[in-house]
């Protein structure tokens, strides 16, 4: 059980990340859409490529995760 309990943990983090709002909870520490802008040429900061990384996740996987989810509920209702 050790590796579901991995992939549990796994998929619990990036729920975490695709529940995220960004209105009233980004925005509010300073992670909303207008702080992530950036000059021409620069390399973007570790802040900057964290807001990427969460619009991303908050993209992409919003539909992945529903099945994933139904998954873990299913194991977990058959084998506890």
């Amino acid at each position: 059980m050790a590796l579901y309990g991995l992939i549990q943990a796994a998929v619990l983090f990036t729920n975490a990340i695709a529940v995220l709002h960004e209105e009233r909870f980004l925005a509010k520490i300073g992670w909303g859409v207008d702080q992530s802008v950036g000059g021409f040429g620069e390399e973007p900061g570790i802040k900057t490529q964290l807001i990427n990384l969460i619009r991303s996740v908050r993209t992409v996987m919003r539909v992945p995760l529903i099945a994933v989810n139904s998954v873990c509920i299913v194991l977990l209702l058959l084998f506890g």
